[in-house]
């Protein structure tokens, strides 16, 4: 049977890199994007082709930008044929107080975390509803449901995918096509880093797990969505640790 490929957004590092070597692990072709982290990415390609022995192509470009997207999918199409799942996993954040916030910022967090999304999907779903068949996966926040101050752009980004993620999955359900998203507490990822060694412990202190999150658990999870029963769809699937 020809193996099922999955699209990656985000790629180049942190969840996005854990999820593509955990599928790579389970055999799926892989399509891997990132924005800006070319050597990274086209270095991780090379590295699953050659330790899971499965065909993995880097897609450098921003995946907020519909002509790059139509483009991507073009060369899945020829690679592939089709993407059996979409992993819209590419976010950025801000931290800061709203007040300080330019409009040019605002806008960078909504196009690459949310309207993204809009570019992926729209371009992943008339194969997927041709063959009554796919699976959607948005990595959202738990900030998406409960916000964080000083986070105000990010956190209205990811309540947008969790609302996005539910309308969907009742747009496609007659199509066979499953949408579901992971709702992310703290995970130890590049992003989080912007926070002191300092502050990070004392984060991990509020969690009830009494760590952060490893970006292979998010990936593992990721996976068990993909192979999940159909009947499983629009949900928001937290992994936080307890924490929220």
């Amino acid at each position: 049977m020809k193996s099922k490929t999955a699209f990656i957004t985000g790629a180049s590092h942190g969840i996005g890199r854990a999820i593509a070597e955990e599928f790579a692990l389970a055999g799926y072709s892989l399509a891997i994007n990132c924005k800006t982290s070319a050597a990274e990415l086209e270095d991780l390609a090379r590295r699953l082709h050659q330790a899971c022995h499965v065909p993995c192509i880097p897609l450098v470009g921003d995946i907020s930008d519909e002509g790059f997207v139509s483009e991507a999918f073009q060369a899945i199409e020829q690679e592939f044929g089709v993407a059996d799942v979409l992993i819209n996993n590419a976010g950025i954040s801000h931290v800061g107080l709203l007040s300080d916030m330019s409009l040019l910022e605002w806008n960078q967090v909504i196009q690459v975390n949310l309207t993204s999304l809009f570019c992926c999907c729209k371009h992943a779903i008339p194969a997927m509803v041709q063959r009554k068949s796919g699976v959607i996966i948005n990595i959202s926040s738990v900030w998406g449901n409960v916000g964080a101050s000083c986070e105000v752009a990010y956190s209205a980004s990811k309540g947008g995918v969790n609302a996005f993620t539910k309308a969907l999955a009742k747009e496609l359900a007659p199509s066979g096509i499953s949408v579901n998203a992971i709702a992310c507490g703290a995970i130890d990822t590049r992003m989080n880093h912007c926070f002191s060694q300092e502050e990070r412990m004392q984060l991990a202190e509020e969690i009830p797990l009494g760590r952060l999150g490893a970006p292979q658990e998010v990936a593992r999870l990721a996976l068990s969505v993909a192979c999940a029963p159909q009947y499983m769809t629009g949900q928001i699937i937290t992994l936080d640790g307890g924490w929220q």
